[in-house]
């Protein structure tokens, strides 16, 4: 059975393994397409990181959170990686944002 300890540790691994998949080996998703199909994002990670280290007691700059979900300065990232968004993908991100609420 687990514990409590046990699932914090597999949690955290978790993390870090969909931290390393989206750094490394489909660093080419764009943002905007994951907010379409599963209505988060990677700078949705980064305040979920943020909110829990506060949670610990611990102060954290929202670019501090960025940097340890992006594996770098959220500005360099998106300079290497981000596109400008389609209209397709404003349509599709809006109309998931209606649906979703």
């Amino acid at each position: 059975m687990d514990t409590d300890a046990d699932t914090v540790q597999i949690e955290a691994a978790v993390f870090r393994r969909l931290r390393q998949h989206l750094l490394e080996a489909r660093p080419d998703v764009q943002n905007i397409d994951l907010m379409i199909l599963a209505g988060f994002c990677r700078n949705c990670l980064a305040d979920w990181y943020r909110e829990a280290a506060q949670l610990q007691g611990l102060v954290m700059t929202r670019d501090e959170a960025r940097e340890a979900v992006y594996g770098e300065p959220f500005a360099d990232w998106k300079a290497r990686h981000q596109r400008e968004a389609t209209p397709e993908q404003l349509a599709a991100f809006e109309a998931a944002r209606a649906r979703h609420g």
